[in-house]
């Protein structure tokens, strides 16, 4: 699908970027051209593929729709990774995220259309499911952009995929209790029942590219995922860092935050359907041409939600995982 294609990654410099460009790589591209706005992140980057003659960076901010449309100029697909994701930054800053993370979407959306892009693949969160803090607010706004821009008089086709945390990412959890071990002897908790969706890097990139091959357009593929409470994700680091007397301390919850992560609302499971045994596909609320008639054959979903705090991984798994991830 992608071999002699142009593809063009907003907000490619971060953890998903350098793990979509370095898989993307492997199948022949044309050219990947990688739009975000620090220039030292575009330098490391260069440096980390070794100048890669394939890899194009360009500075350039999703707010401003003419350094986009130049940016589409000949491209096949688009992945939209852009974004503020922070959640206490979204909370104090919220105008901010409004600009990057809807305004900054829809900006994507209009460049493609007008620029002829195949396809454009908007990778969402868990936080957009029944949203509680304006950072999934903001994200939930960018999927119905999304979803609604396949209502338009265009060959160009859109989709979500919504994960959950994916591990060792940008101020990811992990990075945070392994350097508060090292540093203070301390673990910082906001609540001992805290329960989170995590995925390794390398799997997340490929179920993003199954749902890229296999969407049709205007549905959400919601990526299925273990689910770990927080503090037996901390004793099993804790464990690994064979440093002893290492004590939990319980912050509190910080404002907008969840004891547990949905990727699938009480709402959505009305129009989801069980699609494969790694992904459920939430179906829109408004007509999109031959949508509803592809997905006839599948089942609806047997749930009420789909939220963190089922079938928990044990401490072991858990370790499995981070093993897997070379995190310990």
């Amino acid at each position: 699908m992608f071999k002699n294609q142009t593809i063009l990654v907003t907000g490619g410099t971060g953890s998903w970027g350098y793990e979509l460009v370095r898989q993307l790589l492997t199948l022949d591209p044309k050219e990947i051209r990688i739009i975000s706005r620090n220039e030292s992140s575009q330098f490391t980057m260069k440096q980390e593929f070794d100048n890669d003659p394939k890899l194009q960076f360009l500075i350039g901010d999703i707010k401003e729709k003419d350094s986009l449309i130049e940016a589409c100029q000949g491209v096949d697909y688009v992945f939209h990774l852009a974004a503020l994701k922070h959640v206490p930054v979204c909370e104090d800053q919220p105008l901010e995220a409004l600009k990057t993370n809807v305004h900054g979407t829809q900006n994507v959306i209009d460049a493609a259309i007008i620029c002829n892009v195949k396809r454009v693949i908007y990778i969402s969160t868990d936080k957009a499911a029944n949203p509680s803090n304006f950072y999934g607010l903001s994200k939930a706004m960018g999927e119905r952009l999304i979803i609604h821009a396949n209502t338009l008089n265009t060959k160009t086709k859109f989709v979500c995929i919504r994960g959950g945390n994916v591990l060792g990412t940008n101020g990811s959890v992990i990075h945070v209790f392994k350097k508060q071990i090292q540093e203070k002897g301390k673990v910082g908790i906001t609540d001992l029942d805290m329960t989170r969706f995590f995925l390794t890097l390398e799997d997340a990139i490929k179920l993003v590219f199954k749902a890229t091959f296999e969407s049709l357009g205007g549905e959400i593929f919601v990526m299925k995922m273990p689910t770990c409470k927080i503090i037996d994700l901390a004793y099993v680091l804790i464990d690994a860092s064979n440093k002893e007397n290492v004590d939990i301390e319980i912050l509190g919850i910080r404002p907008g935050e969840k004891i547990h992560e949905l990727l699938l609302s009480e709402y959505e499971s009305t129009t989801t359907i069980a699609y494969d045994e790694e992904y459920f596909v939430i179906l829109p609320p408004i007509h999109i041409p031959g949508l509803k008639e592809h997905y006839a054959n599948f089942k609806p979903v047997n749930l009420v939600n789909y939220n963190s705090s089922k079938e928990l991984m044990t401490k072991e798994e858990i370790k499995e995982m981070l093993e897997k991830g070379r995190f310990i």
